[in-house]
């Protein structure tokens, strides 16, 4: 047994040693080509192709040996211990294994070399992020921030500026074609001796208005996004919908009192109602509206609530109560159908009746005739309509036919012997050869906002029919569907009114002659909807909604 001195002097035995990866460096120095030179002479030294471990070993150490005689501070790889140089498409890179500089070379020497410490000759190239606090740069984002909101201010002030001057521009241009166009009638009826209809109804001289109604400004109102309206003249209270600002951006209904500036209350609507088209405001303290959710809805004055809703087989358009009746009303749907309910009947309409179009109905009206019995006027873009309730068909009205485009449908309820359906031109479709454009409409549109259109009076002659009469140039909507007025005064006068295109305002005109008669305050933007109502107690009121302005006037 040898002793412990023994095997205290006994030296330990060397680990064995083990060969490094074949390899080939490539110097700073050095081209492609020197290096693909020493690969043939390694492999043409092999003999068949199967390197010699220790001819490999050797030539690593005559690597190793000579860049660290270059250099000994460079870093090496721990894996194969050789130097990385700078060429190459990376940045640093170890040639003899292969390996960019970095984690993955650690972690193969730890897997190799177990849980040794990392040599001191591994760095890191990289240079970490580095924030340096930089009061003054912050202080100029700041103030630039602030300058671009100033500018972005004074942008849309600028551009409301010059909104405004084109629209007096168009204005004033509108008025000089109108001159022009009469003075043109004027000298064609003057040749032949003849002084049309069309003539006396365009005339604007000034009238004596001692004898019809005044129009007085209530109020006025800031709205935004408003587009449809309704008069509760009893309760003196105004019903507003659009759409509400936010996120969801959802529609709803905004409760305004005629004679308080501040008191606006907003009411959200049911989920699903959607858009509304139309409001009719009904006796007893109920509102109905219909909306493009396909829901006709009933909302109570007092409670705030919607009591009573409907699905409709389609978008509402239209809505309309009954004079002859409290428990009746009317819906218009974007197919052309009509539908009448009864509110002691919630499961389904009592009626329904397709019309004499697919085209929305956009307005509705519920009057009687001569006789006391109940007639119900309708239009679409194809003109008005009657409906009976023993057909199930409306008729269109005689001579009414091919007119143009009907947007706006005005009664003079309850009696309906006067209505005035107002018109723009219809855009004819190209032929199948140039398909791409659109011919010109039928009567040339002034230079200015909206489009040339007119305002024809219809005239009951019959229990059943009605004899068209006098026709009147005004600016129209080329888009829109507009709501007109037809608003009774004294020994059975009537006055018209209508939202004119180019004065963004009302205009009225007096019946039947269509004489112009006043032009109300106007508005920065046209007119969406307008209104006449009259209370129990005989209080009258005119109102006119723009997307910014809701105006209330008293008509004395």
């Amino acid at each position: 047994m040898p002793s412990r001195s023994g095997s205290r002097g006994r030296r330990p035995r060397p680990a064995p040693e083990v060969a490094a990866p074949t390899a080939v460096q490539v110097s700073s120095s050095g081209s492609s080509e020197e290096g693909s030179d020493e690969e043939e002479e390694g492999s043409e030294g092999s003999g068949d192709g199967a390197r010699s471990p220790g001819g490999s070993a050797s030539k690593y150490k005559a690597a190793e040996s000579e860049a660290e005689a270059e250099d000994p501070c460079l870093p090496s790889c721990p894996i194969c211990m050789v130097v990385w140089t700078a060429d190459g498409a990376h940045r640093v890179s170890c040639i003899p294994c292969g390996h960019v500089y970095g984690r993955h070379c650690l972690e193969m020497w730890l897997l190799q070399y177990g849980k040794k410490k990392a040599p001191n000759n591994i760095i890191n190239l990289y240079v970490p992020e580095i924030v340096v606090p930089n009061n003054d740069l912050e202080n100029q984002v700041l103030s630039l921030r602030e300058r671009n909101e100033y500018l972005e201010k004074q942008q849309a002030k600028l551009l409301e500026e010059i909104k405004e001057h084109k629209r007096q521009i168009m204005l004033q241009q509108n008025v000089i074609y109108e001159s022009n166009k009469k003075r043109q009638r004027v000298a064609e009826q003057s040749s032949d001796g003849i002084l049309g209809a069309e003539l006396i109804a365009s005339h604007t001289k000034d009238i004596d208005h001692s004898n019809l109604s005044s129009f007085a400004l209530q109020n006025e109102f800031l709205v935004d996004g408003a587009r449809v309206m309704g008069i509760d003249a009893s309760s003196q209270i105004i019903f507003t919908s659009g759409r509400a600002h936010g996120v969801s951006a959802e529609h709803i209904l905004t409760k305004v009192s005629m004679f308080h500036g501040h008191g606006m209350e907003k009411i959200h609507l049911p989920p699903g109602t959607k858009a509304i088209r139309d409001i009719c405001v009904l006796p007893g303290g109920h509102v109905v509206f219909a909306s493009l959710g396909r829901k006709l809805s009933i909302f109570s004055v007092a409670t705030n609530n919607v009591v009573l809703q409907y699905d409709l087989p389609a978008p509402g358009w239209s809505c309309s109560g009954d004079y002859t009746t409290s428990s009746h009303i009317y819906a218009g749907l974007q197919n052309g159908m009509l539908l009448v309910f009864d509110i002691r009947q919630t499961s389904a309409p009592l009626h329904s009746s397709m019309g004499l179009s697919t085209h929305p109905v956009h307005t509705i009206h519920c009057a009687v005739d001569g006789s006391g019995s109940r007639k119900v006027f309708s239009a679409s873009s194809i003109g008005p309509c009657v409906w009976d309730a023993s057909e199930n068909r409306p008729s269109l009205v005689s001579g009414m036919e091919n007119q143009g485009v009907c947007i706006s449908l005005a009664c003079s309820s309850p009696s309906s012997d006067v209505l005035v359906a107002s018109y723009r031109p219809r855009v004819e479709l190209p032929d199948a050869i140039a398909t791409s454009q659109a011919s010109t409409p039928q009567s040339p549109a002034p230079t200015g906002s909206g489009k040339l259109g007119c305002h024809t009076l219809l005239r009951r002659t019959t229990a059943t029919s009605f004899a068209r009469d006098h026709i009147c140039s005004g600016s129209v909507s080329e888009l829109r569907m507009s709501k007109s007025a037809i608003i009774p005064c004294r020994d059975n006068q009537h006055l018209f009114a209508y939202g004119d295109e180019s004065l963004y305002g009302v205009r009225t005109w007096r019946l039947p002659s269509f004489q112009r008669y006043t032009d109300l305050k106007p508005h920065r933007q046209p007119v969406l909807d307008l209104r006449y109502a009259e209370s129990s107690t005989g209080e009258r009121y005119l109102g006119c909604l723009s997307a910014e302005k809701l105006q209330v006037f008293t008509i004395r």
